[in-house]
């Protein structure tokens, strides 16, 4: 693989996992997922977001600096690669929009001191599903903590993520329309998402593709 970090992302049940679990698998690069399911304030959060969502932000970003750091933090001497379901920017997201203005000043301290040290993915690749899909991916998986949430918040996500994409002058992103294929189930459409991330070259900035 050309690439030698590749972050895959999307918002909540976009399908970013399976993704990036198959791509890694394909290509002999190491996974590297994010560890949320043994985060304390999660299940909390979607009950209460305006009580817990202080509290869940500071741990998530804590751990996903953690597993970074330790992922990517020395070189690989035999040149795997690595793909990650996740960006440390990920933490500033969903902050902006589930913290109040006095937590947000304070997050945001916090988080530009940790992302200095961050490394920065060679692509990022950000799925794009309509809120509409996104809902019927996340009932379909059934996670009990997942239960509560709502369109409303699925568009505050994906409005978070654009406008990320646009104040980036050195990434390298692509946007990808998956509305229209089923890369998780359907070997074609994979092998189509595949060839479109792996084989093409991408400029710094925002590139939208539609399949």
């Amino acid at each position: 693989m050309k690439y030698k970090y590749l972050v895959i992302e999307g918002n909540i049940g976009a399908g970013k996992t399976s993704l990036a679990s198959r791509l890694a698998g394909e290509t002999g690069s190491r996974l590297v997922l994010e560890e949320f399911s043994d985060n304390p304030f999660l299940a909390r959060f979607y009950e209460d977001p305006g009580r817990y969502a202080f509290q869940l932000e500071l741990s998530f970003l804590a751990e996903r600096y953690q597993q970074i750091k330790t992922e990517l933090g020395q070189p690989d001497l035999f040149g795997q690669a690595v793909i990650s379901d996740y960006f440390l920017a990920k933490s500033f997201i969903f902050s902006k929009h589930n913290l109040k203005d006095d937590e947000m000043k304070l997050f945001e301290k916090l988080f530009s001191i940790i992302n200095l040290q961050a490394p920065k993915p060679d692509l990022y690749v950000y799925l794009h599903v309509p809120v509409e899909k996104l809902l019927e991916n996340i009932e379909l998986r059934g996670r009990s903590y997942e239960k509560n949430i709502r369109a409303e918040y699925l568009k505050e996500v994906q409005e978070g993520y654009f406008g990320f994409f646009k104040s980036q002058t050195e990434l390298k992103i692509v946007v990808v329309d998956t509305s229209n294929i089923d890369f998780v189930n359907n070997e074609s459409d994979f092998q189509q998402l595949k060839k479109i991330i792996l084989d093409r070259k991408y400029s710094v900035g925002m590139n939208v593709l539609i399949l």
